[in-house]
């Protein structure tokens, strides 16, 4: 599988991101999810192969950029929908399906077909769930940092207080995540980008 390198990632969410402001809250929110990724790889009690999550990690939230509105702000009612676009958009630029498949399934611990369906979320019926190691490491990394206003890093804790209020299985599916992938130091890189940590 031909990957694209970071330039190449970057450049991708620079021509559709609808504004500059846009453009730095995800760019930097992806490039902290990339080196999140790889400090859980490393961890990661199984090793796997990692080659193309780096690179997942960087095209990860491509799909956000489809719910700013043109005043430059988000549309948080509609982001859970966010990876749909996400995978179509890099394989219309035609990269290969195995990096698509790190955009759609990582909407918090993932969407379960039956979440969905009682729900009623916006979503084509179906599972929305990370498929191998390294999709789950991005998925896991992604949980520890969120691109509110402003970023900030959050600890394992934060976000499971955060996540219960979708259910209890979701504080286990994340467990799980955590189980498989580890847990970042996220102190050290909230320092380094000025992040605070909840």
């Amino acid at each position: 599988m031909a990957l694209p390198g970071a330039e190449e990632i970057r450049a991708l969410h620079l021509r559709h991101a609808p504004t500059q402001e846009a453009f730095d809250l995800v760019h930097t929110h992806r490039v902290i999810v990339r080196h999140l990724t790889r400090a859980l790889l490393a961890r990661a009690p199984v090793r796997a192969g990692t080659e193309p999550a780096p690179a997942g990690a960087l095209l990860h939230d491509i799909g956000v950029r489809r719910f700013y509105g043109s005043d430059g702000t988000l549309d948080g009612a509609d982001h859970v929908r966010h990876g749909v676009p996400g995978h179509e958009l890099p394989r219309e630029e035609g990269l290969p399906e195995e990096l698509c498949r790190f955009c759609s399934p990582h909407t918090g611990v993932g969407l379960p077909a039956h979440d969905v369906r009682a729900q009623r979320l916006p979503l084509p019926t179906g599972d929305h769930l990370a498929d191998t190691m390294e999709e789950r490491a991005v998925m896991c990394a992604d949980t520890f940092h969120s691109k509110t206003a402003p970023p900030v890093f959050l600890t394992a804790a934060a976000y499971a207080r955060h996540v219960v209020g979708f259910g209890a299985d979701k504080v286990r599916s994340f467990d799980r995540l955590r189980a498989e992938s580890g847990e970042p130091d996220v102190r050290a890189l909230a320092v380094r980008f000025g992040h605070a940590v909840r």
